[in-house]
């Protein structure tokens, strides 16, 4: 009989993730409601908190959930990289794979922009499993930079940066680069600040 509930219990669980996945991706973070994700699972309100107890706390287990799947395979990929040039490929096909992720780069960054209202929020935010950060491209990077002429962890930050503005740009419809442009600007980043 346990076994049972607990089956159930977890079915719930995912059809309410589910449910989420598929409004946060057609309407967004902001715009989606928790009435509107247990509506549209088939489920009374107060089902959502026996999960859950913010809209937030489930948006960070989704996006928790979508970056571990963009590491599996950038951490494959890593472990047949050689040298800097195939490190920083993986970087790039690592970022590119978020901005390939159909509705999901634009809803990220909604995220951010509205974690950076809420401190508690925010601090959950800044947790590597949940975002980009300066140490990421830092630790991808470290291998095969053994005497870098430029701070690692600020070269990590700077990347970061540009993707950003980047995926900004791109979701603004006003970007005057493409992902080749970006590509580019992010392998001569690191191989000038190696070899000024």
């Amino acid at each position: 009989m346990a076994r049972r509930q607990h089956e159930k219990s977890m079915e719930t669980h995912d059809e309410l993730r589910a449910s989420a996945l598929y409004l946060f991706g057609e309407k967004g973070f902001n715009a989606t409601t928790i009435s509107e994700i247990t509506d549209h699972a088939g489920y009374a309100k107060g089902n959502f908190y026996r999960y859950w107890k913010r809209k937030d706390d489930l948006f960070l287990s989704i996006m928790e959930e979508k970056y571990r799947l963009y590491r599996e395979h950038r951490v494959a990929a890593l472990n047949h990289a050689s040298n800097i040039d195939d490190t920083i490929d993986v970087i790039i096909d690592f970022l590119e794979r978020i901005l390939d992720d159909g509705k999901w780069a634009r809803v990220f960054l909604e995220f951010t922009i509205h974690a950076s209202g809420n401190e508690g929020v925010r601090h959950e935010l800044k947790k590597g499993v949940h975002r980009l950060s300066s140490d990421l491209f830092a630790d991808i990077l470290a291998p095969h930079r053994p005497h870098p002429t430029y701070d690692s962890r600020k070269l990590g930050g700077v990347i970061t940066a540009l993707f950003e503005g980047f995926l900004i740009q791109m979701l603004l419809g006003s970007a005057s680069m493409d992902k080749e442009d970006l590509r580019q600007a992010i392998r001569t980043l690191v191989l000038h600040i190696d070899h000024p």
